[in-house]
């Protein structure tokens, strides 16, 4: 394990559903090519905070990356939505540029 990932491990147990936290540590494991870990972590943002918008495209873009390209719409499509209750105007357009691009 890197040195990133055992602070970042560290730091999730004394805060286990911290968004940022999970997601700095799935994008930790894609880096080392894991995606199983990475998609569960993302997984378990989605599932404690919905609103967290960041976690929607990096599953998306692992999710396409790896071939799940229906699974990978469908998350582009969920972060728009989640985007655009939260006035992210910024995410937004990120996540429907990513979504054509699959798409289309």
């Amino acid at each position: 394990m890197n040195e990133r990932i055992e602070k970042l491990t560290a730091f999730l147990q004394e805060s286990p559903n911290d968004c940022f936290l999970n997601h700095a540590l799935a994008l930790e494991h894609i880096k080392l090519g894991d995606d199983a870990m990475a998609k569960s972590l993302f997984e378990k943002n989605m599932a404690y905070d919905a609103g967290y918008v960041a976690t929607y495209y990096h599953l998306a873009k692992l999710l396409e990356r790896t071939g799940d390209t229906d699974a990978a719409t469908k998350i582009y499509e969920q972060g728009m939505q989640a985007a655009k209750a939260a006035g992210d105007n910024h995410s937004y357009n990120e996540l429907q540029s990513a979504y054509e691009d699959l798409v289309y």
